[in-house]
């Protein structure tokens, strides 16, 4: 009997693993694409950057160190802020009461991330006025302003395009995608 239960287990429960294991391959996949665009998206942002700056070599050695350590940085932080903000659409689920607290707390990291966020930019500002003139400073300024702009734009239309796994125009958790919020 105990047999014919764990056999019963097994092949109920194997579809389900596969399927588990397949979406982290996926995943796995997808980050290393994605990681791997980043880096081409970066090489070609850095050598437009240079000539439309008109940069000096040296000028490129330092600016490409400072947009490695900052990027970092922004990156733990915009990838916090993702997670803070899926988090926040799970607590206000329509129909689902919120837990104040957890909303609370997100809502203030939300905020904190916002303004490191801006720390980020000020320091790196600061450090990039030892080396780029202001006019320099404000053009690559500009530049970063539009890729960022424009990678957005890409990510909105992929996650419209395949839908997230959750059908077209569809949110997290099933529910339809609110327009201009």
């Amino acid at each position: 009997m105990k047999k014919l239960v764990v056999f019963s287990l097994a092949v109920l429960l194997t579809p389900s693993l596969a399927a588990q294991q397949r979406d982290s391959m996926r995943q796995r996949g997808d980050t290393a694409e994605a990681e791997r665009l980043r880096a081409q998206v970066e090489q070609r942002f850095s050598e437009r950057v240079q000539q439309d700056l008109k940069l000096t070599p040296d000028q490129v050695t330092k600016l490409r160190a400072n947009q490695e350590r900052f990027g970092a940085r922004r990156r733990q932080v915009m990838q916090q802020q993702m997670q803070r903000r899926r988090a926040l659409e799970d607590q206000m689920q329509p129909g689902v009461a919120a837990n104040s607290d957890s909303v609370r707390k997100l809502m203030d990291g939300m905020h904190a991330g916002r303004a490191e966020m801006l720390k980020i930019e000020q320091d790196e500002d600061q450090e990039m006025s030892g080396y780029l003139t202001p006019v320099q400073r404000a053009r690559y300024q500009q530049m970063r302003a539009r890729l960022m702009q424009h990678v957005n734009e890409m990510r909105m239309e992929r996650r419209e395009g395949r839908g997230m796994g959750r059908g077209q125009g569809m949110g997290r958790g099933g529910r339809p995608r609110r327009r201009g919020i």
